[in-house]
């Protein structure tokens, strides 16, 4: 974070050997000199190097740095910038990388680093691969290279819409590239308010990615000072609250719609708290010091309670709920307000520190759109950084480091929020604000999806610590590294004119250069070792065999992977599930509800969609277990008795084939976070095998985010709790032009309990 001083910005220096003068060609990654030589990599250290003059040959030593033969390292000329050369020599090597959501892989006793493998067939070399940057005119080896059309090359595998759909309570599911994601999933909302879309970005960051967030920031201090400020408000005047005109009339409302629901005849006591109620309401409106809004405010109440009193008089069906009176607008307020210690570090964002919260949206049940105002937000047992973007934009983030998952929601540790201006058309923006905050900020192609794809079944397999594994990290990492060099080298004489700022925001975009092209030979370096992990000969085995499929299922309302081990294994795992199915009670909700946002979703999903809280058993206990992050299912007979309000999967391949899940055969409230006191990690699985022979009456397994239930992994049956619920979904089903769920028609998914 932001400390006044550029050490927190070391990490984005490189450690190349200077050169007096710039080589004719640069080392290329595929381990083939342009003009002459041949990269060695030596078997004792990972792949590592540095540029060298043109015609040495680069040989790397046993400790992993780069040399000339028979040379000594070059120096700059007395004439380079200084700092330019400070910069550069801060790190002394490349760290190693680990793979996107696995557990640590520790170092093997004896490992030595892989050899940089040559390109499986189909592929291009890294030679090929980077002869674009390599191509430069005679004279403008010091320019920035324009970006590469890589839409024509590997197109997105979610495009981003310039404006989401409106009011879509799930969004549009993104997927963006490189390891700074959970799944690489994130999410663009667009909710409905009164004065017109309010667009964000809703994400959840991985853990290795939060000191680069961090990076970016100039976070408060701990000192304050007292300031009036203008913040948007929403609530009630306070004239309402002096004087009880919501309580009164609630009062009222209240007492006459017991008599409707119970069709009883009104009481002299109903009668009295409507009249209490309209006098109250009558001396506003009667009052000529009275504001306009305060007058709006009375007649609001005054109209609610003309419906009462006809109710009174006439009786009928209830009444439709009654809102409190509420309004939106510029307050002047007075504000403790964290301020720095020191002035912002120049290029950082300002960020303040407060309590940690969540979007209170708001799901209108007869129209299925989510609405939120851009100011209201729900309490959270956390602390998050309120982070100004400038013109307008701003984010939102509940670091890892600031909340003790000893004492706070583990479930909202990560989570990241990008809030665009009030207005449309913000979509492309919003993923591409992302670099302020240090972060990938590209749709995902294919081939980043084959490397997310290769994480999650590493996590999935448990086979972090297999074989060879911890090698293939480093052996990746150095030829990031190394590819990091090579652009440094292309762009040497217009870095060096670079002031310290402009050198750190260019050095920080290299790296995320370099991630992006060096990815497809990272994805061969670690295939290579998942497959030996997993009982294959080579990478080109595994992508060769019937269950690898590393494009993720975007067609639904949420974005999952698959692992190769269950798809490969079809049969198995079904057999594995005979006569067992997978189940779901939505407890105090309703059938009709679920199908019309089409998702079984999580508690922090639920949260973010405007789905009112309760409807979890758990809730509160689940954000401090970490298990909201998830949707909760149980292993039960395929045959038993089921009431109404149950979803079930006959065949829990269906969602078995997923990368995300876990289980335990107890309750433990899905617990994820070790420091809970109900994880435990001989108990927690993620194998299909242990978790089809679960039998534990509170058994549990978790799926990330949700379940779409209108695509393909749409339960087999739906347990409606009679013939009319039943008859009203199948004709709102109609109407909505849905005739299948999960390939079968839906007069066959729903069904009636049966007593």
């Amino acid at each position: 974070m932001g400390t006044g001083s550029k050490s927190s910005h070391q990490s984005y220096a490189v450690s190349p050997t200077a050169v007096a003068e710039s080589p004719t060609a640069p080392v290329e990654l595929g381990g083939v000199l342009v003009d002459e030589g041949d990269v060695i990599a030596s078997e004792a250290g990972p792949v590592s190097g540095e540029p060298q003059a043109s015609g040495d040959q680069l040989v790397l030593d046993e400790a992993g740095a780069s040399a000339g033969p028979d040379t000594e390292p070059a120096v700059l000329e007395a004439d380079v910038d200084e700092f330019l050369q400070e910069q550069f020599n801060q790190v002394d090597g490349p760290e190693a990388e680990e793979m996107p959501q696995t557990a640590t892989a520790q170092p093997e006793e004896g490992e030595g680093a892989l050899q940089e493998p040559a390109p499986e067939e189909g592929e291009a070399t890294a030679q090929e691969a980077g002869q674009a940057d390599s191509d430069v005119p005679p004279g403008d080896e010091d320019q920035p290279l324009p970006e590469e059309p890589e839409e024509e090359k590997d197109p997105p595998l979610t495009p981003v819409p310039a404006a989401p759909p409106v009011g879509a309570p799930t969004g549009v599911p993104l997927l963006v590239g490189g390891d700074d994601f959970i799944n690489s999933e994130a999410t663009l909302v667009a909710y409905d308010s009164a004065d017109g879309p309010r667009e964000v970005l809703l994400t959840h960051i991985s853990e290795d990615a939060e000191d680069r967030l961090l990076d970016a920031l100039s976070i408060a201090g701990t000192h304050t000072e007292e300031i009036e400020v203008e913040e948007q408000f929403k609530g009630r005047l306070d004239l309402d609250k002096k004087m009880k005109l919501a309580e009164l009339t609630t009062t009222a409302v209240t007492s006459v719609q017991h008599k409707l629901n119970h069709d009883l005849p009104m009481s002299e006591a109903s009668i009295a708290k409507h009249a209490k109620a309209v006098d109250a309401v009558t001396a506003v409106l009667n009052d000529p010091g009275a504001s306009e809004a305060e007058k709006a405010m009375a007649q609001h109440y005054m109209d609610q309670l003309d419906m009462v009193k006809d109710k009174i008089d006439n009786g009928g069906a209830p009444m439709a709920w009654m809102d409190t009176y509420e309004v939106t607008g510029p307050k002047m307020v007075t504000k403790q307000v964290q301020v720095s210690d020191g002035e912002p570090e120049p290029g950082t964002l300002v960020a303040t520190v407060r309590k940690a919260s969540r979007i209170k949206a708001a799901l209108d049940s007869e129209t299925g759109q989510s609405s939120w105002d851009g100011v209201t937000r729900s309490h959270a047992n956390g602390t998050e950084y309120e982070i100004d973007m400038g013109d307008g934009w701003k984010a939102v983030y509940r670091p890892y480091k600031e909340n003790d998952p000893t004492s706070t929601e583990y479930s909202l540790r990560g989570q990241l929020e990008v809030h665009a201006p009030q207005g449309s058309g913000n979509g492309e923006q919003l993923v591409e604000r992302l670099e302020q905050l240090h972060l990938m900020n590209k749709p995902m192609t294919a081939a980043e999806g084959e490397w997310t794809y290769l994480a999650n079944n590493i996590q999935a397999q448990k086979l972090e610590k297999a074989a060879g594994m911890k090698t293939a990290m480093e052996t990746a990492q150095g030829l990031q590294d190394l590819q990091v060099q090579e652009i440094v080298h292309q762009r040497m004489e217009s870095l060096m004119g670079l002031d310290s700022d402009d050198l750190q925001t260019q050095m920080k975009r290299i790296h995320l250069e370099a991630a992006h092209k060096v990815l497809p030979m990272k994805v061969q370096v670690v295939r290579d070792a998942v497959a030996k992990a997993s009982g294959f000969t080579n990478g080109s085995e595994l992508a060769a065999s019937p269950g690898y499929d590393p494009a993720p299922t975007t067609d639904g309302r949420w974005l999952t992977w698959s692992r190769f081990d269950v798809t490969g294994k079809h049969e198995e795992i079904q057999s594995a599930f005979t006569g067992r199915a997978l189940t779901h009670s939505i407890g105090d909700g309703d059938i009709a509800s679920l199908l019309g946002t089409g998702v079984l979703a999580s508690t922090e999903k639920r949260a973010v969609m405007g789905i009112g809280s309760g409807i979890g058993q758990s809730e509160q206990s689940d954000k401090l277990s970490g298990g909201a992050n998830s949707v909760f299912l149980r292993v039960n007979s395929d045959s038993g008795y089921y009431g109404g309000g149950t979803l079930i999967w006959d065949d829990p391949s269906v969602l078995m084939r997923r990368s995300d899940y876990y289980g335990y055969n107890g309750d433990h409230y899905g617990a994820i976070n070790p420091d809970h006191h109900n994880y435990s990690k001989s108990a927690i699985t993620r194998d299909p095998m242990k978790i089809a022979s679960f039998g534990g009456g509170s058994n549990e397994v978790m799926f990330r985010n949700g379940i779409d239930l209108l695509g393909a992994e749409a339960p087999s049956r739906i347990v409606c709790g009679s013939a009319g619920e039943r008859n009203s979904i199948l004709s709102s089903l109609s109407a909505r032009g849905i005739t299948e769920l999960g390939g079968k028609p839906v007069e066959d998914v729903l069904c009636v309990t049966k007593y």
